[in-house]
């Protein structure tokens, strides 16, 4: 038997697990799962894996559907939130085939597999790290309803600005007045403190968590740095602890990019450096920022390719209201030192070669993490390998703070997409980026483009209660 089958069979023996749980992902980037029972699961389930039915997750016509989940015995860890103990693992979807299955290409966690084969291939680099910014908020009350006889939503937060005459307690924080507030206005410290123990039980370092911007209770959660494969595993593992632990102290979480409107929107920054025998490729005393030429062209490579990136970081029509001015958001194609107006930034603060980097501003955790590293990854070696020099092209570096510019200068600068159709738009002219090596099927962006234009032509025929208070007495 394998050592690492073994030690997930000792590791049922020892833990007494009655439930063995396989999660998948669908083409959205979020969960789906199967679940057996401890007794039946044995050394060929990890081996010929788990039959599933593709079509539902959004990859297969329904005729060549049939696929086997093979799970990873390094992603195992009991699942804190189910009272039967369980034992859940993340994997690989398969197609089926003979003598051996083949790996279904277009399935999430083998895209970002193949992007960093693709990266080992070009020579430019053999790993690459990220570290994602985990920005959300906790809500003491969430509805909405979507019907022709009433649309609307309503949230509610205790310690929101707009209970100051209801408190009793006087535990109320200004708007856009929450970031790194203390007790005792910092009211789910406790909730977040388990969040990250559970996170860092799930094999996922924390760097720290604290209260964000936002009144109605924003808060981040931010990792170490990581291997990219396992931080795009740890992103989903992060989200399914965030929410199921808010709900656990009564709380509903959410890391939807603009929940409450006049508030500070959620996003997922993504910090980036790549090494080469274990040596900093980003790094370069000489050059601006200390970073290196590499460094220099992967950024011209994101930001060349931003307006169709953005389709696969912020694959969500909310996102959009999130990336406006006057949030500490970045709306404008361009790159800096220590300035959150610029979709790239530098920060200052990493000093050291090996931490070296710069940190990609938009991206949402709406996004399938899968998808958006493996995009972000491909963006950046195309520039490399193109020499896309993002100075010479005009994109900065912007030191100053771009909102305050006059207008007629800010009418200079590039913007990042305004709306899902437009990025939509972009990533069907601009995708040989993504399909070099064969990384991202040709085939998956289409059913990604159709899945997400599905969405914006629904969204679009719904009545918007703001529609009302504008247009109702016209």
């Amino acid at each position: 038997m394998n050592e690492k089958i073994k030690k997930i069979m000792d590791l049922i023996k020892t833990e007494d697990v009655k439930m063995v749980d396989f999660k998948m992902v669908d083409i959205n980037g979020r969960f789906r799962h199967v679940t057996i029972p401890a007794e039946s699961f044995n050394e060929d389930i990890m081996i010929d894996g788990v039959g599933f039915d593709a079509s539902n997750y959004g990859y297969a016509v329904v005729e060549k559907s049939d696929m086997v989940f093979i799970p990873d015995p390094d992603t195992a860890m009991i699942d804190p939130f189910c009272e039967i103990k369980t034992l859940t693992m993340s994997g690989n979807a398969m197609i089926i085939d003979y003598p051996t299955n083949r790996p279904l290409a277009q399935y999430p966690r083998n895209i970002v597999l193949a992007a960093e084969q693709y990266m080992k291939d070009t020579g430019i680099a053999d790993e690459m790290y990220i570290l994602p910014e985990f920005e959300f908020y906790l809500f003491d009350n969430i509805g909405w309803q979507v019907s022709p006889y009433s649309i609307g939503m309503s949230l509610d937060a205790e310690k929101a600005y707009w209970n100051s005459d209801s408190d009793g307690k006087g535990v109320v924080v200004p708007k856009q007045k929450n970031y790194h507030i203390a007790k005792p206005f910092d009211n789910s410290y406790e909730c977040r403190s388990e969040m990250c123990m559970l996170i860092e039980k799930a094999g996922i370092p924390v760097k720290y968590h604290h209260p964000e911007v936002g009144a109605a209770g924003q808060f981040e959660i931010e990792p170490k740095l990581g291997k990219m494969s396992k931080m795009a595993d740890g992103t989903m593992m992060i989200k399914y602890i965030i929410q199921n632990t808010a709900l656990k102290y009564g709380k509903s979480a959410t890391l939807m990019p603009k929940p409450v409107y006049g508030e500070a929107g959620n996003g997922m920054h993504v910090h980036m450096l790549l090494f080469k025998d274990g040596k900093p490729v980003f790094s370069d005393d000489n050059g601006y920022s200390h970073l290196s030429k590499e460094a220099h062209y992967f950024i011209g490579g994101l930001l060349k390719h931003i307006a169709s990136l953005c389709a696969i970081t912020n694959p969500s029509t909310n996102s959009f209201k999130r990336l406006v001015p006057g949030f500490e958001a970045p709306v404008t194609v361009g790159y800096a030192t220590s300035n959150r107006s610029a979709v790239i930034r530098i920060p200052a603060y990493a000093k050291q070669p090996s931490e070296r980097r710069f940190e990609l501003r938009n991206p949402d955790a709406t996004c399938n993490p899968y998808f958006c590293y493996a995009a972000i990854l491909m963006a950046g070696l195309d520039g490399i390998k193109n020499k896309i020099d993002p100075h010479a092209n005009g994109w900065g570096p912007y030191d100053m703070n771009l909102f305050n510019l006059p207008e007629e200068e800010k009418k200079k600068l590039q913007g990042l997409p305004t709306c899902l159709e437009d990025a939509l738009d972009a990533l069907e002219k601009d995708n040989d980026y993504l399909t070099a090596g064969g990384v991202f099927p040709k085939h998956l962006i289409d059913k990604f483009i159709e899945t997400k234009r599905k969405e914006c032509s629904e969204l679009s025929k719904i009545p918007h209660p703001a529609e009302f208070d504008k247009y109702y007495n016209c």
